[in-house]
Protein backbone atom coordinates (compact mmCIF):
# COMPACT_ATOMS: atom_id res chain seq x y z
CA UNK A 1 0.00 0.00 0.00
CA UNK A 2 2.90 2.52 0.87
CA UNK A 3 4.18 1.43 -2.96
CA UNK A 4 1.12 2.56 -4.10
CA UNK A 5 0.80 5.77 -1.92
CA UNK A 6 3.87 6.76 -3.09
CA UNK A 7 3.41 5.90 -6.85
CA UNK A 8 0.09 8.22 -6.60
CA UNK A 9 1.98 11.01 -5.42
CA UNK A 10 4.77 10.67 -7.85
CA UNK A 11 1.78 11.03 -10.84
CA UNK A 12 0.50 14.29 -9.24
CA UNK A 13 3.56 15.98 -8.51
CA UNK A 14 4.25 17.18 -11.83
CA UNK A 15 1.02 19.03 -12.21
CA UNK A 16 0.86 22.81 -11.66
CA UNK A 17 -2.41 23.66 -12.44
CA UNK A 18 -5.61 22.34 -10.89
CA UNK A 19 -6.82 21.32 -14.37
CA UNK A 20 -3.93 19.35 -15.13
CA UNK A 21 -4.75 17.62 -11.51
CA UNK A 22 -8.25 17.16 -12.93
CA UNK A 23 -7.43 15.80 -16.20
CA UNK A 24 -4.75 12.94 -13.89
CA UNK A 25 -7.30 12.25 -11.57
CA UNK A 26 -9.73 11.61 -14.65
CA UNK A 27 -7.66 8.89 -16.16
CA UNK A 28 -7.13 7.41 -12.85
CA UNK A 29 -10.32 6.36 -12.04
CA UNK A 30 -11.05 6.19 -15.91
CA UNK A 31 -8.85 3.07 -15.16
CA UNK A 32 -10.74 1.72 -13.18
CA UNK A 33 -14.17 1.87 -14.91
CA UNK A 34 -15.43 4.99 -13.61
CA UNK A 35 -16.60 7.84 -16.85
CA UNK A 36 -17.17 10.46 -14.67
CA UNK A 37 -15.41 12.94 -11.72
CA UNK A 38 -16.23 15.38 -9.70
CA UNK A 39 -14.41 17.29 -7.13
CA UNK A 40 -15.55 20.10 -4.89
CA UNK A 41 -14.07 21.78 -1.95
CA UNK A 42 -16.04 23.82 0.67
CA UNK A 43 -14.00 25.78 3.56
CA UNK A 44 -16.93 26.20 5.57
CA UNK A 45 -19.43 23.10 4.99
CA UNK A 46 -22.44 24.87 6.88
CA UNK A 47 -23.95 28.05 7.39
CA UNK A 48 -24.41 28.98 10.51
CA UNK A 49 -28.10 27.25 10.28
CA UNK A 50 -26.53 24.14 9.37
CA UNK A 51 -27.51 24.71 5.95
CA UNK A 52 -24.78 22.53 2.93
CA UNK A 53 -22.63 26.16 1.64
CA UNK A 54 -22.30 25.57 -2.07
CA UNK A 55 -18.86 25.13 -2.21
CA UNK A 56 -15.69 27.45 -3.37
CA UNK A 57 -14.65 25.21 -5.72
CA UNK A 58 -16.40 22.84 -8.29
CA UNK A 59 -15.07 20.67 -11.29
CA UNK A 60 -16.60 18.48 -12.98
CA UNK A 61 -16.08 16.34 -16.10
CA UNK A 62 -18.47 14.35 -18.22
CA UNK A 63 -21.78 15.48 -17.00
CA UNK A 64 -24.55 17.00 -18.77
CA UNK A 65 -23.85 21.10 -19.79
CA UNK A 66 -26.39 22.76 -17.33
CA UNK A 67 -25.10 19.97 -14.01
CA UNK A 68 -22.63 22.32 -12.62
CA UNK A 69 -25.16 25.11 -13.20
CA UNK A 70 -28.08 23.12 -10.82
CA UNK A 71 -25.88 22.05 -8.37
CA UNK A 72 -24.10 25.34 -7.63
CA UNK A 73 -26.74 27.71 -8.49
CA UNK A 74 -30.06 25.70 -8.51
CA UNK A 75 -30.07 24.62 -4.91
CA UNK A 76 -29.46 21.02 -6.07
CA UNK A 77 -25.98 20.31 -3.69
CA UNK A 78 -28.34 21.25 -0.92
CA UNK A 79 -30.40 18.48 -1.67
CA UNK A 80 -27.82 16.34 -2.92
CA UNK A 81 -28.32 12.95 -0.43
CA UNK A 82 -24.76 11.91 -1.28
CA UNK A 83 -23.34 15.26 0.18
CA UNK A 84 -25.24 15.02 2.93
CA UNK A 85 -24.06 11.30 3.75
CA UNK A 86 -20.43 12.93 3.17
CA UNK A 87 -20.77 15.04 5.63
CA UNK A 88 -21.61 11.77 8.27
CA UNK A 89 -18.77 10.01 7.07
CA UNK A 90 -15.02 10.01 6.50
CA UNK A 91 -14.85 6.58 4.75
CA UNK A 92 -15.67 6.19 1.08
CA UNK A 93 -18.65 4.60 0.58
CA UNK A 94 -20.87 3.31 -2.66
CA UNK A 95 -24.18 5.06 -3.49
CA UNK A 96 -26.19 3.82 -6.42
CA UNK A 97 -30.27 5.29 -7.13
CA UNK A 98 -30.95 2.42 -8.58
CA UNK A 99 -34.86 1.50 -7.59
CA UNK A 100 -34.35 -2.00 -7.31
CA UNK A 101 -31.78 -4.52 -5.73
CA UNK A 102 -30.28 -1.00 -4.56
CA UNK A 103 -28.02 -2.11 -0.97
CA UNK A 104 -25.74 0.65 -1.11
CA UNK A 105 -25.31 3.79 1.25
CA UNK A 106 -28.36 5.86 -0.37
CA UNK A 107 -30.89 2.41 -0.12
CA UNK A 108 -34.16 3.36 2.42
CA UNK A 109 -32.63 7.10 2.56
CA UNK A 110 -34.58 8.98 -0.42
CA UNK A 111 -37.17 11.51 0.18
CA UNK A 112 -39.20 13.94 -1.45
CA UNK A 113 -36.86 16.31 -0.93
CA UNK A 114 -34.48 14.28 -3.00
CA UNK A 115 -36.66 13.43 -6.34
CA UNK A 116 -34.91 16.34 -8.63
CA UNK A 117 -31.77 15.27 -7.60
CA UNK A 118 -32.70 11.46 -8.25
CA UNK A 119 -35.12 12.21 -11.41
CA UNK A 120 -31.74 14.40 -13.06
CA UNK A 121 -29.31 11.29 -12.31
CA UNK A 122 -31.67 8.85 -14.04
CA UNK A 123 -32.32 10.67 -17.01
CA UNK A 124 -28.64 11.39 -17.17
CA UNK A 125 -28.06 7.87 -16.48
CA UNK A 126 -25.50 8.74 -13.47
CA UNK A 127 -27.01 6.87 -10.71
CA UNK A 128 -24.47 4.60 -9.67
CA UNK A 129 -21.02 6.17 -8.21
CA UNK A 130 -18.81 5.98 -5.25
CA UNK A 131 -18.06 9.27 -2.90
CA UNK A 132 -14.43 9.83 -1.04
CA UNK A 133 -15.23 12.30 1.58
CA UNK A 134 -12.49 14.38 2.65
CA UNK A 135 -12.83 16.26 6.13
CA UNK A 136 -10.29 18.27 7.63
CA UNK A 137 -9.26 19.25 11.19
CA UNK A 138 -9.98 22.76 10.97
CA UNK A 139 -14.15 21.97 9.62
CA UNK A 140 -13.27 22.23 5.45
CA UNK A 141 -15.15 19.64 4.01
CA UNK A 142 -14.26 18.32 0.18
CA UNK A 143 -15.79 15.64 -1.64
CA UNK A 144 -14.43 12.86 -4.62
CA UNK A 145 -16.93 11.03 -6.57
CA UNK A 146 -16.77 8.92 -9.88
CA UNK A 147 -19.15 7.69 -11.20
CA UNK A 148 -20.59 4.93 -13.79
CA UNK A 149 -22.36 6.24 -16.52
CA UNK A 150 -24.39 3.55 -17.54
CA UNK A 151 -24.18 1.15 -14.90
CA UNK A 152 -24.31 -2.54 -14.74
CA UNK A 153 -26.02 -4.63 -12.58
CA UNK A 154 -22.34 -6.11 -11.41
CA UNK A 155 -22.03 -2.07 -10.52
CA UNK A 156 -22.08 -2.28 -6.52
CA UNK A 157 -19.94 -5.20 -6.08
CA UNK A 158 -16.82 -4.01 -8.83
CA UNK A 159 -16.75 -0.29 -6.64
CA UNK A 160 -16.64 -2.13 -3.33
CA UNK A 161 -13.89 -4.00 -4.66
CA UNK A 162 -11.92 -0.99 -6.16
CA UNK A 163 -13.22 0.90 -2.85
CA UNK A 164 -9.80 1.41 -1.12
CA UNK A 165 -8.35 2.34 -4.34
CA UNK A 166 -10.48 5.08 -4.99
CA UNK A 167 -10.42 6.51 -1.97
CA UNK A 168 -6.54 6.60 -2.16
CA UNK A 169 -6.91 8.18 -5.30
CA UNK A 170 -9.43 10.85 -3.43
CA UNK A 171 -7.19 11.54 -0.84
CA UNK A 172 -3.95 12.11 -2.75
CA UNK A 173 -5.75 14.17 -5.76
CA UNK A 174 -7.09 16.38 -2.63
CA UNK A 175 -3.81 16.94 -0.92
CA UNK A 176 -2.46 17.98 -4.05
CA UNK A 177 -5.47 19.96 -5.47
CA UNK A 178 -5.52 22.30 -2.06
CA UNK A 179 -1.60 23.22 -2.58
CA UNK A 180 -2.61 24.61 -5.52
CA UNK A 181 -6.12 26.42 -3.91
CA UNK A 182 -6.05 30.42 -4.49
CA UNK A 183 -6.64 32.13 -0.99
CA UNK A 184 -10.07 33.02 -2.60
CA UNK A 185 -10.64 29.70 -2.80
CA UNK A 186 -9.66 28.61 0.87
CA UNK A 187 -11.99 31.42 2.10
CA UNK A 188 -15.69 30.36 2.25
CA UNK A 189 -18.16 32.25 -0.85
CA UNK A 190 -21.29 32.13 1.56
CA UNK A 191 -20.62 35.63 3.68
CA UNK A 192 -18.29 37.99 1.91
CA UNK A 193 -16.32 41.46 3.80
CA UNK A 194 -13.83 43.87 2.28
CA UNK A 195 -10.79 43.85 3.81
CA UNK A 196 -11.04 46.90 5.90
CA UNK A 197 -14.25 45.29 7.49
CA UNK A 198 -12.30 41.36 7.97
CA UNK A 199 -9.52 43.82 9.81
CA UNK A 200 -11.77 45.82 12.16
CA UNK A 201 -13.31 42.97 13.33
CA UNK A 202 -10.03 40.62 13.59
CA UNK A 203 -9.07 43.55 16.26
CA UNK A 204 -12.69 43.16 18.09
CA UNK A 205 -12.06 39.63 17.93
CA UNK A 206 -8.65 39.91 19.86
CA UNK A 207 -10.83 42.26 22.48
CA UNK A 208 -10.03 45.62 21.53
CA UNK A 209 -12.35 48.97 21.50
CA UNK A 210 -13.55 50.88 18.57
CA UNK A 211 -11.51 53.64 19.82
CA UNK A 212 -8.33 51.43 20.28
CA UNK A 213 -8.96 49.78 16.87
CA UNK A 214 -8.81 53.74 15.76
CA UNK A 215 -5.90 54.29 17.21
CA UNK A 216 -4.00 50.93 15.58
CA UNK A 217 -5.61 52.27 11.88
CA UNK A 218 -4.87 55.74 12.55
CA UNK A 219 -9.18 56.33 11.86
CA UNK A 220 -11.48 58.04 13.50
CA UNK A 221 -13.85 56.33 15.28
CA UNK A 222 -16.53 57.06 13.84
CA UNK A 223 -15.22 55.76 10.29
CA UNK A 224 -14.11 51.68 12.71
CA UNK A 225 -18.07 52.22 13.65
CA UNK A 226 -19.44 52.36 10.56
CA UNK A 227 -16.82 49.33 9.27
CA UNK A 228 -17.97 47.09 12.24
CA UNK A 229 -21.88 48.00 12.13
CA UNK A 230 -20.96 46.97 8.11
CA UNK A 231 -19.55 43.76 8.84
CA UNK A 232 -22.40 43.37 11.25
CA UNK A 233 -25.15 43.55 8.62
CA UNK A 234 -23.41 41.52 5.71
CA UNK A 235 -23.07 39.04 8.06
CA UNK A 236 -26.97 39.22 9.35
CA UNK A 237 -25.65 39.46 12.67
CA UNK A 238 -27.38 41.05 15.74
CA UNK A 239 -24.15 43.02 17.70
CA UNK A 240 -20.45 42.70 18.02
CA UNK A 241 -20.12 39.63 19.27
CA UNK A 242 -22.70 37.74 16.91
CA UNK A 243 -20.08 39.09 13.82
CA UNK A 244 -17.34 38.32 15.36
CA UNK A 245 -18.87 34.46 15.99
CA UNK A 246 -20.11 34.31 12.67
CA UNK A 247 -16.83 35.98 11.05
CA UNK A 248 -15.23 33.27 12.27
CA UNK A 249 -17.05 30.51 12.00
CA UNK A 250 -17.07 31.32 7.90
CA UNK A 251 -13.27 31.82 8.67
CA UNK A 252 -13.24 35.11 7.44
CA UNK A 253 -10.74 36.78 9.63
CA UNK A 254 -7.56 34.87 8.50
CA UNK A 255 -4.85 36.21 7.20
Amino acid sequence: MLDTLDHLEGVFVGSKTLEGATDIALGLVNELGFSTLIYDYSPVAVSHEGELVTPSHVTMRNVPDDMVDLWCHGGFYQRDPVQHMAMASTMPFVWSYRRNKNSTALAGRLTEEHQPVASYLHDADLISGVTVPIQRARGDLATCTAIWHGARDSFERDARHNLATFGLIGQVFHEHAYSLFSKQQRRSTFAHLTPRERECLRYSADGLTAKEIAHRLNRTVPTVTMHLQSAARRLGARNRVHAVTLAHHYRLLEL
